[in-house]
């Protein structure tokens, strides 16, 4: 889901959270408990922490920038001009999302609704990613 809000002299698009990957991550945690503690812990951490992730994390798609916010502070500020690819890998389960500046190289879990992000990718920064794998 997205929401928009207009301006007038410009529209933003926040993505929705998705909260999806970190809560598999802490279902295959529990049975792996069983065989691995060390290794159960260690991700069903992670997993918690993407789903704090996920809960106050936003991504706003503006007219010149993808904003990143907490709350209501922005936290970072990604150009489109700057960018040089993206790419939602594993399309039929989206884990993952790659993007490419020209001075630096970006991956961040999947904590959006993946269909909003691609579209809003799609729409703003229409660049031909590499066919998926």
């Amino acid at each position: 889901m997205i929401v928009t809000t207009a301006s007038p002299s410009s529209t933003e698009i926040e993505l929705q959270p998705s909260y999806a990957l970190p809560i598999a991550l802490v279902l295959i945690a529990v049975p792996l408990f069983l065989v691995r503690p060390w290794v159960s812990g260690a991700i069903a951490l992670f997993g918690l922490f993407l789903l704090f992730q996920a809960a106050t994390l936003r991504l706003r798609f503006t007219e010149t920038a993808l904003d990143i916010f907490r709350g209501e502070t922005l936290i970072r500020r990604f150009p489109y001009q700057e960018w040089q690819n993206w790419r939602v890998f594993w399309p039929p389960v989206p884990i993952l999302f790659y993007f490419k500046e020209i001075k630096s190289i970006h991956f961040l879990p999947i904590l959006f609704d993946p269909k909003s992000l691609e579209a809003c990718l799609r729409q703003r920064i229409p660049l031909d990613p590499p066919a998926a794998e």
